[in-house]
């Protein structure tokens, strides 16, 4: 399914709380205080010629989000970022002065840290990524973690020391939990998705992610005509369509959203011209797209940048991890999750409908981007999805 945005904001501005959250300003702020975590090197931007001319597209780029601060997911940027602000805010507060990003790592702002708990919601990735920020400033963690997330992933998040808290039911479900103990108990919710009277939190791990875009400009002999984003509750995509759209703006590339078919909020929301939720049907082995409800802030922003709208069924990205570890003879092999190929499994999507991608020009002319979102997360899921390991993969591409 492929819905073309004719919503009444389509192709206007941002609204300017976004356009100021995905503005130059903040991404430099981004920046600034990457330099100050491990492992913070920009992610591989990889070629991918053979696939793109056996696709005939001009150009295929990749941008790896699995090699990200040693936690293997884009989500490494959000929520450690904004954990990491909102204790340089309580630090201004409290010592009534301004705190320079680079001072975020004193002492004297991590005993601040200290007396602070950080709550959030996560399907594995985004509390990762706050429960690294805990650790990183002194901080503690409350990761709610539904059903549907597996051992792997909650192992990972108490390795950085966070505690755990198990929810039944989904996604959503686990939000709900997580707003209602951390106002029981005075802590700070610092989740990914917003809802009314919400959005402040979301926006500065929106911000975290234009990282991503900062780094692949500066990469690419030239921008992209085309990028596909794949979307749960929706951050991710508006927030790398909107900062392209803050730098590009008329020469912005053409925006494409996807959703797993089983998990369509965003598109939902984009036929109703509001958002909504869906409901619950079988679960997605796209997991860290199994959202039922859009954030308030990312359908606000997309419903202005985003030019399409789409679903990939459960096969399509499956075979796209499959295509990414088994690559035409002359391009790297990537190591893509269950939801890291979802952008490219779109394309192929809409490329094996020749009229659907002449009506969106995607074609010999066009420049694609793509972001895996997230390498092996769950290293026995991916095993055994691909029937090999992510060692054996990248074993296989160094003999190569």
């Amino acid at each position: 399914m492929y819905l073309h945005n004719t919503l009444p904001n389509h192709d206007h501005p941002l609204d300017p709380r976004d356009a100021q959250t995905l503005g130059i300003a903040g991404a430099n702020n981004v920046a600034r205080l990457l330099t100050l975590r491990k492992n913070s090197a920009p992610t591989p931007l990889v070629a991918l010629p053979g696939l793109a001319k056996g696709l005939n597209l001009g150009a295929l780029h990749l941008k790896d989000e699995g090699h990200r601060l040693g936690l293997g997911s884009f989500k490494a940027l959000g929520g450690a970022y904004a954990l990491m602000r909102l204790v340089q805010d309580r630090a201004e507060r409290q010592l009534g002065r301004s705190i320079p990003i680079d001072a975020i790592l004193s002492d004297e702002v991590r005993n601040i840290a200290r007396s602070m708990t950080f709550a959030c919601a996560t399907d594995g990735n985004h509390g990762r990524s706050v429960a690294q920020g805990a650790r990183l400033m002194g901080a503690k963690a409350v990761i709610f973690v539904h059903a549907g997330v597996s051992q792997s992933r909650i192992d990972a998040i108490a390795g950085f020391g966070a505690q755990i808290t198990r929810v039944a039911g989904n996604y959503d479900d686990s939000v709900a939990e997580a707003s209602s103990v951390a106002e029981e108990q005075g802590w700070t919710v610092l989740s990914d998705t917003s809802w009314p009277g919400y959005e402040d939190i979301p926006g500065l791990v929106m911000q975290g992610y234009t990282a991503i875009v900062r780094e692949a400009l500066a990469e690419l002999p030239m921008p992209p005509t085309h990028v596909f984003l794949q979307a749960g509750v929706g951050g991710f995509a508006a927030a790398v369509a909107g900062h392209l759209a803050v730098l590009l703006g008329k020469g912005r590339p053409h925006i494409t959203v996807v959703e797993p078919a089983r998990a369509a909020c965003v598109l939902a929301s984009a036929k109703q011209n509001q958002p909504v939720k869906v409901d619950e049907t079988e679960p997605t082995v796209m997991a860290m797209l199994e959202c039922y409800e859009p954030s308030l802030v990312a359908f606000r922003v997309l419903e202005r940048v985003a030019d399409g709208f789409m679903t990939v069924d459960e096969d399509d990205a499956v075979s796209v991890m499959r295509r990414l570890a088994d690559p035409i003879a002359g391009d790297p092999a990537v190591v893509a999750g269950e939801s890291g190929g979802v952008g490219l499994a779109g394309a192929i999507t809409v490329l094996n409908d020749p009229e659907l991608a002449a009506r969106i020009g995607l074609g010999a002319d066009a420049r694609l981007l793509v972001i895996n979102t997230e390498g092996a997360t769950d290293p026995a899921l991916y095993t055994s999805l691909i029937g090999r390991t992510p060692e054996a993969v990248l074993q296989a591409e160094r003999i190569a």
